[in-house]
């Protein structure tokens, strides 16, 4: 197992072309990406096609990584070496507007009327993202994805992006897929309990054990494990449902 230092040195030098330290990034996340291969298994796709698509997550991972998140490196590649096999695997690879994004749809566009009726004028784009806890981006893909397909030339409506083109507005690197996908995880998580919360929360955001959370909440190790296996599975059905 690579240490935090020496991975972020890799990094570096994969992100200047440095093709050995690629090769050690992959080698030192075998097991990683073979855990994240597992829950594809049985789909119709062979295990080296899965794992290959799982080797090409993690390279978009190293090239997208940017220390300044202070986050390990294994927590930002993990759904960026799923979703590309979560690409991969569906139909045509089309953009499936899940029920979660039509609803936070709706209530944008709701409170749009609302404000548009009480102060004789649209909200920007940047109110908008206040008041609902998205980031901007997240804003112009939500409301967009109501009348989809769009033109990627199209201007905007809002009177803060008047100049501005569909292609030009949303972020560059981040895919409709994972944003629908992460918007689907945020509204599962604030459905938690607040202890099951806190457990997600301890571990995959703050990166602690289960013993470490099992002695943070005050039960078992083994108490831990079967509810984090729950969550999972809650998860799972929200971001395939």
């Amino acid at each position: 197992m690579l240490g935090d230092a020496e991975t972020k040195q890799l990094i570096r030098r994969a992100k200047q072309g440095d093709g050995v330290a690629k090769e050690t990034l992959i080698t030192a996340n075998v097991s990683l990406l073979k855990s994240i291969v597992k829950r594809y298994l049985g789909k119709g796709v062979e295990y080296d096609d899965l794992f290959s698509l799982a080797c090409m997550g993690l390279l978009k991972a190293i090239a997208g990584f940017d220390e300044a998140y202070d986050v390990r490196f294994s927590t930002y590649a993990v759904p960026m070496i799923a979703g590309e096999i979560k690409r991969f695997l569906r139909d045509d690879g089309s953009v499936k507007v899940s029920r979660a994004l039509k609803k936070a749809a709706r209530e944008i566009n709701r409170y749009i009327e609302h404000y548009t009726v009480e102060h004789g004028s649209q909200p920007t784009v940047k109110e908008l993202a206040a008041t609902f806890h998205m980031e901007e981006g997240e804003v112009v893909f939500t409301l967009g994805s109501g009348r989809m397909p769009v033109s990627i030339d199209e201007e905007g409506e809002y009177k803060d992006e008047k100049t501005a083109t569909l292609s030009e507005r949303l972020p560059s690197k981040e895919d409709p897929e994972d944003m629908i996908d992460r918007m689907v995880l945020k509204e599962a998580i604030e459905k938690l309990p607040e202890r099951d919360k806190k457990i997600v929360v301890l571990r995959y955001f703050r990166d602690m054990t289960q013993s470490e959370v099992a002695k943070a909440i005050g039960v078992s190790q083994v108490q831990i494990s079967r509810i984090e296996s729950r969550i999972i599975s809650q998860f799972k059905r929200d971001l395939t449902g």
